[in-house]
């Protein structure tokens, strides 16, 4: 698979990829050694954050240590578990990149495939992958499937996989991201909410490193569905404006 090189936009880009923790101990020191391939081919500046988000186990060490080793790793820790949704917004809150990436943890996709979503930037303000021949139990995948199907039924998104856990967004649409629970099953939706383009892509994906799932069938099925009516609210009611002008002290007009 060939890659794009250095683009005059991807040279000015700078890149800060989200990657929630709950509980993954077990699975960052591969993963890390997973990144570092992708770190050391990106033509983008970037920089890999982990959100804490209350892990019990020793996944905070785990982090204190891979940060300190390795200048391209920085960490956040949430003060207790939160969440998936709040662990990317607190992540997003935290950057100042021009553009965020989110991956999770647990290595069941690779942080490689990355590269070849720079192609499609700036066209598009933000990629989704789209898991292919998915590596999980029958039940996650027919739990993911209903999910998806109804949430595309509801809210006519076409995101065809929108729990994929390998996206990149533009930073101006990233930070007009509202916090509310499930926000993380409607990133495309809520980039496509502001008049942003998402491009789609299949990427690759491979069973569980280690450890387990922390999701159930409450979570993929039922918990998804509540939601996409709490979206359906959200955007019912959802404002958008563009600035016309601007001036400040100190700044070149």
């Amino acid at each position: 698979m060939s890659y794009p090189t250095a683009t005059p936009y991807l040279a000015q880009q700078t890149l800060t990829v989200l990657v929630p923790v709950y509980d993954e101990e077990e699975s960052l020191p591969q993963f890390v050694v997973e990144m570092d391939k992708f770190l050391a081919q990106t033509p983008v500046a970037t920089t890999v954050l982990f959100v804490n988000d209350g892990s019990k186990d020793g996944s905070l060490a785990l982090l204190r240590d891979i940060c300190h080793q390795n200048q391209h790793y920085e960490f956040i820790s949430l003060s207790e578990n939160r969440g998936l949704s709040t662990a990317i917004k607190a992540g997003i809150d935290h950057c100042r990149s021009t553009l965020i990436g989110y991956i999770d943890s647990d290595i069941q996709t690779t942080p490689l495939d990355f590269l070849q979503f720079f192609e499609f930037l700036p066209e598009y303000d933000m990629v989704n992958g789209i898991r292919a021949k998915r590596q999980d139990t029958a039940v996650k995948k027919l739990s993911s499937k209903i999910a998806n199907t109804v949430r595309r039924t509801l809210i006519n998104d076409g995101i065809e996989d929108t729990g994929c856990p390998l996206k990149i967004i533009k930073m101006e649409y990233a930070r007009r991201i509202p916090l509310f629970h499930g926000m993380h099953r409607f990133l495309g939706a809520l980039v496509q909410l502001q008049g942003g383009r998402v491009k789609q892509l299949p990427v690759r994906h491979f069973p569980r490193f280690a450890g387990i799932a922390k999701y159930n069938l409450w979570n993929r099925a039922w918990k998804p569905l509540v939601d996409t009516f709490g979206f359906r609210w959200i955007r019912s009611r959802w404002k958008n404006y563009e600035i016309g002008e601007q001036h400040r002290p100190g700044a070149h007009a």
